[in-house]
């Protein structure tokens, strides 16, 4: 159900009161629990001696191959029986790939691509659909437009197909949740070193230990200052977060961590395409000189981006002696952004000239969520349920503003020689809100988002082969929204807008298990993205165009545990996409919904130990992602049939790790795709991506029990490619060969 209301702003709850709910959630559970634990203390019970292999509480995952996740079902659930494609992203893979940004991460997962994001924020491809909204740290959302670093994360959890019963709005074609680094028991102390090409440099640290019996503290930091293989980029980056876990009791558990982290870089967006002179003039172009990879068109010093997140994170979990377990969660985020650009706004014409334009843009936004999880497992007569109710409260405020670039005082747009690539030379660049001539040069936005989210779900247990899982959430999602924009000289526009979604996301499963390490699935899950925040920024909007989209996924697959340390994935699925937000080609200043988008795909995936020297990962996806009605008329129509942007038919990966001895060990990866266009092609314009094939290499030497010594060593044949693109006119190429050495020290 959709409504408006563009008069009457009174009936919207007041934000006082919902985080009052969320904060009186929070501390509700830490009392329940406080109080259940402190009845049964004095409770006696024999002694029992118990054996088991040893589970380390800070790092519970050891090796490639992951067993369990709470993401895709929010209960400990085994990978092998979770009806849905997953790749988990484990420590020692992060560690030995020397990965330090979430697009690195992506690269050896079936089935993800990474966008470019403008060159100031994540982006992520699954299943033919882009995001920069659907990433969630510890099950809790994570929207806001930055770079994530993984200095405090634990392992990544990369879900595909929709997951709207799991997280509510989004995760459409896919998440990413990410799993911090928790203290425990387990003492921990680790020191990273790494220097690299183009001026790389990056330290980071990790300690933990207990303080007594019930807590434990454990501390992550990071800091990087670095170069890069493209003209004038540089970053600097610094995070901390400090984590304390109090166990009052064996069946209680707290958790509480903040964290301060700032990201500053130049934003680049990459090289432009050029005219194809055998075709229209805007059809099928390529990228301009990749081979000139370090070109910055534009100018890098006018091109400033940070962003500063500053987070509080608690955690209750309790488990009662009927079965029952409560978890409650409770995340404060502040989030600052600010960034400008002087980019490439077109193609390299057949004369070598090339337009630009640049803007600077604000936001601050600040989340307050909380989630409540209730659990019960039972069996019933012969069957057995573990059983999921829970409740999500969140309250989102979000300003926005952005200012168009002037060149010359005159135009958003310059023109420029390609032999000056490296800078604009001495045409001023200004950024103000009135304007001589040009659209969009100004807005200034504030919205304010409430949602209250019920689910209940039930993991089924019918017999030793069968099990299924049913699920359904519904979400209540309230949007106000003020906005001032300038399209043109004397031209304002005033908008205001309450909105009120309520959608519910069904989700249902089915696994057949001929023996314990086969599982055989198919599953159907829906999810939808609302008309909210950061997509009521650009264009005038209509009450029709408020319905939020839809994504319909089916799947089948199956999961193989080849043995204990090796597992073997295939997924086939459908995702069908509707209500599509388009800009409508007869009227660019308005926005318009189509339906006819689809995904049909193949992934398998492979992780694990190969034999006890021999771990690998990655695997291969096929696709076909289409554009399956017309979408908009005119000579901006995106046709029947045409590839949806960034969508490769295929891609493989695989990285391999042998330990020569207990010194000695190497790798070796491989990374290929094939053509992709950067958008999904119009009538008249569009730019394709070549397919690469790119090698990378390691080499590992353990020194003694505390002292290891890495090199990284990333295309490795030196190919010339496009890495990825934001749009037909911004294109990100793939570093020339490159390496870095990496010292970790154990304490």
């Amino acid at each position: 159900m959709n409504t408006l209301n563009t008069a009457n702003h009174h009936s919207l709850p007041k934000i006082s009161a919902l985080r009052l709910a969320i904060v009186s959630a929070f501390a509700g559970s830490l009392f329940s629990a406080n109080v259940v634990s402190a009845e049964t203390s004095d409770i006696k019970l024999p002694e029992v001696s118990v054996t088991a292999p040893r589970i380390s509480d800070t790092k519970p995952v050891k090796g490639y191959n992951a067993k369990k996740s709470s993401s895709s079902t929010r209960t400990d659930t085994e990978l092998r029986d979770t009806p849905q494609s997953i790749t988990v992203i484990p420590q020692d893979l992060i560690k030995d790939q020397s990965i330090q940004s979430i697009s690195q991460a992506m690269q050896y997962v079936p089935g993800v691509q990474s966008s470019q994001g403008e060159g100031n924020r994540d982006g992520l491809i699954f299943r033919g659909n882009a995001t920069t909204s659907d990433f969630f740290l510890d099950g809790l959302r994570d929207d806001v437009q930055t770079y994530r670093d993984l200095y405090n994360t634990d392992r990544l959890e990369v879900l595909k197909g929709p997951n709207g019963m799991a997280f509510g709005r989004g995760g459409a074609g896919g998440a990413l949740n990410r799993i911090t680094k928790q203290a425990g028991w387990d003492p921990v102390g680790e020191f990273i070193a790494s220097y690299g090409a183009y001026d790389y440099k990056r330290i980071s640290g990790d300690y933990g230990q207990a303080i007594n019996d019930e807590i434990a503290f454990r501390v992550n930091a990071v800091y990087e200052d670095s170069g890069s293989y493209r003209d004038g980029v540089e970053i600097e980056r610094y995070g901390v977060t400090p984590t304390v876990t109090i166990k009052p009791s064996e069946k209680t558990k707290i958790v509480l961590s903040a964290e301060y982290f700032q990201d500053k870089r130049i934003n680049d967006r990459g090289i432009p395409p050029v005219v194809n002179s055998t075709a229209p003039t805007n059809l099928n172009r390529r990228p301009f000189d990749i081979g000139n990879y370090s070109a910055f068109y534009g100018s890098a010093k006018l091109s400033p981006t940070e962003t500063e997140t500053v987070a509080f994170n608690a955690t209750i979990e309790h488990a009662f002696d009927n079965g029952i377990g409560i978890k409650n969660s409770t995340r404060y985020a502040n989030y600052n952004k600010f960034y400008q650009n002087v980019y490439a706004g077109g193609a390299v014409q057949a004369n070598g000239d090339l337009t630009l334009e640049a803007y600077l843009d604000f936001t601050d936004r600040e989340n307050l969520i909380n989630q409540t999880d209730l659990t019960y497992t039972a069996k019933w007569g012969s069957v057995e349920h573990k059983l999921l109710a829970g409740l999500e409260l969140t309250t989102q405020d979000t300003d926005n503003s952005r200012l168009a670039g002037f060149f010359n005082n005159a135009t958003t747009t310059t023109t420029i020689n390609t032999n000056n690539t490296t800078g604009i030379g001495a045409t001023p660049v200004v950024f103000r809100a009135n304007l001589l001539n040009g659209t969009n040069a100004f807005r200034d936005n504030q919205s304010t988002i409430d949602v209250i989210g019920l689910y209940v779900q039930d993991q089924i247990k019918i017999t030793d082969q069968w099990q299924a899982i049913v699920g359904l959430r519904h979400d209540r999602f309230e949007t106000e929204f003020d906005g001032v924009r300038r399209l043109g000289v004397g031209t304002t526009i005033s908008e205001s807008f309450y909105i009120t979604d309520t959608f519910l996301s069904p989700r249902a499963g089915l696994i057949f298990k001929p023996v314990e390490a086969v599982s055989l699935y198919t599953n159907y899950s829906v999810s939808y993205i609302p008309r909210a925040g950061d997509q009521l920024t650009s264009l005038t909007v209509t009450n029709q165009s408020f319905k939020p989209e839809k994504f319909i996924n089916y799947e089948i697959g199956a999961k193989w545990d080849v043995n204990p340390n090796l597992a073997l994935t295939a997924a086939v699925y459908k995702l069908d996409r509707e209500n599509v937000q388009i800009t409508d080609p007869n009227n660019p200043t308005q926005q318009i919904l189509v339906d006819g988008q689809q995904t049909k795909g193949v992934e398998l995936g492979i992780t694990g130990n190969v034999t006890d020297n021999w771990s690998i990962f990655g695997g291969v996806a096929f696709q076909d992602g289409e554009i399956t009605k017309q979408q908009g008329t005119g000579t901006g129509a995106i046709l029947k049939g045409a590839e949806l942007g960034q969508t490769p038919d295929r891609t493989l990966s695989l990285w391999n790790k042998y330990e020569i001895n207990d010194m000695w060990a190497v790798a070796l990866g491989i990374v290929s795709t094939s053509d992709r266009y950067a958008l999904s092609p119009t009538a008249t314009q569009s730019t394709l991506l070549p397919g690469y094939t790119r090698y990378d290499a390691a080499i590992f030497g353990k020194f003694s029990e505390k002292l290891s010594l890495q090199v990284n060593l990333e295309n490795l044949t030196n190919k010339e490619y496009a890495l990825y693109a934001h749009n037909n006119n911004n294109i990100t190429p793939g570093s020339p060969i490159t390496g870095r050495a990496t010292l970790i020290y154990n304490f």
